[in-house]
């Protein structure tokens, strides 16, 4: 499969007559959208509001965080397959990417007190984060009447989708910026056969967190019994894998732009290694499941990807650590030299949770930083939430945890938390 994102800049972000985008300017009919989302009879109203970099203005509860993007017509699978459109494979074909902005959800069911993260926009300490130079376009779901958790959940993550494909289509039929190509296809060729075979084994969720029956992760499935699937990489890329509800420090726009996937790829091209494919698992809720999925996940990259070597990464606390690291653990019993990605489990620094796996061979570890580390917070002008509590909530805060700002930290490449060794 071959990729091209066609990259549209985004360096304004207004509301208009129509929607459309012209030259950087991405101007949105609010009432138009709105109609749009609004046919979710789940859905009683939606409030759009834009934030633009620098602004005054903390957004909060985030359920999501999403790059606009479309498909260009007959290249590939439509817009995030198995949600929005059928069941086609990602990761093909041309993609319009509007490069700058985001859309972002927030939360109808947040409760003020019992965690979530916020989207800040006007710097400062312990607030630079990836998303704060976006210029969002902020979705606020109002439902109707008595809605039942999961079926508001969904109303959201559709309302999400939708916006992203709906701003991303003002890209079709213009000519982009710049375009980025991701083709795996020279796997064979006889230039590459001396390098080494490097596979990605990645979580995309911890079944300690149960999943609602229409939750939407991979290609609208909600992952539950799923055994450890091997996906080619583009397809993350490509809206086949989603966040789940529970938003564990990974949003949908970082699993469009997967760090450890794009070095991977990049590295692939400039013939540093071969990129053979990833293994998508979840981390499970007992033993019994954890040493199937473990063992299932290190035999799909030896035999099935051909891989010599891997990159592990989890999703979510202590037990998805432990899977990791029983993952890693059979990845170098059959051979495979491993690397994995970890931070702190229970928000401290405590012995217990560092030795949630402690396996002699699994000694190649990457700390990404903890949720422990806390700065003070400047007040602002604006808050965007989903009721006054909340508003209330947040406008008092003077001190927040790193894992409650959006894209501060992140368990899979990008976090903000920089390590220093003394």
């Amino acid at each position: 499969m071959a990729l091209t994102l066609s990259v549209h800049p985004v360096t304004e972000l207004k509301f208009a007559d129509a929607t459309k985008l012209d030259g950087g300017v991405l101007t949105v009919d609010r009432e138009a959208l709105r109609q749009l989302l609004l046919e979710d009879r789940r859905l009683d109203d939606v409030i759009l509001e834009i934030v633009n970099p620098g602004e005054s203005a903390r957004v909060g509860i985030v359920f999501d965080v999403i790059e606009p993007r479309a498909k260009e017509p007959g290249t590939g699978a439509g817009d995030f397959p198995g949600v929005l459109g059928p069941y086609q494979i990602a990761g093909d074909g041309e993609t319009h990417v509007l490069r700058g902005s985001a859309v972002t959800v927030v939360d109808p069911l947040g409760i003020p007190g019992a965690g979530g993260k916020s989207l800040e926009m006007s710097g400062g300490p312990g607030q630079e984060s990836p998303y704060g130079v976006l210029h969002h376009l902020v979705i606020v779901p109002k439902l109707a009447g008595e809605v039942e958790r999961h079926a508001a959940l969904n109303a959201t993550r559709l309302a999400s989708l939708k916006a992203s494909a709906y701003l991303g289509g003002t890209a079709i039929g213009q000519h982009s910026a710049s375009e980025e190509v991701f083709d795996l296809s020279d796997l064979d060729s006889a230039d590459r056969k001396e390098l080494p075979n490097v596979a990605y084994i990645a979580q995309i969720h911890g079944h300690q967190r149960v999943v609602e029956a229409d939750e939407h992760i991979l290609y609208g499935s909600n992952t539950e019994g799923m055994m450890p699937t091997p996906l080619g990489p583009t397809e993350w890329l490509d809206g086949g894998v989603l966040t789940s509800y529970w938003n564990m420090q990974v949003e949908t726009y970082f699993y469009q732009n997967h760090p450890i996937i794009l070095e991977l790829i990049h590295r692939h091209q400039a013939k540093e290694l071969n990129f053979v494919g990833t293994v998508a698992t979840v981390a499970a809720s007992d033993e019994v499941d954890r040493d199937r999925t473990s063992m299932m996940a290190a035999q799909q990259a030896k035999w099935a990807l051909g891989a010599n070597g891997v990159v592990l990464t989890k999703y979510g606390g202590g037990a998805p650590h432990a899977d990791m690291g029983k993952t890693a653990q059979q990845c170098e019993a059959i051979g495979l030299k491993t690397t994995v990605q970890v931070s702190d489990m229970a928000g401290d620094r405590r012995a217990e949770s560092a030795l949630l796996f402690d396996h002699v061979e699994v000694d190649a570890i990457v700390y990404v930083g903890g949720n422990d580390v806390s700065w003070p917070m400047n007040p602002v002008e604006r808050i965007i939430s989903s009721n006054d509590q909340i508003a209330g909530a947040f406008a008092a805060v003077e001190t927040v945890q790193a894992s409650a700002v959006a894209g501060v930290t992140n368990q899979q490449g990008i976090s903000r938390i920089r390590v220093n060794v003394y």
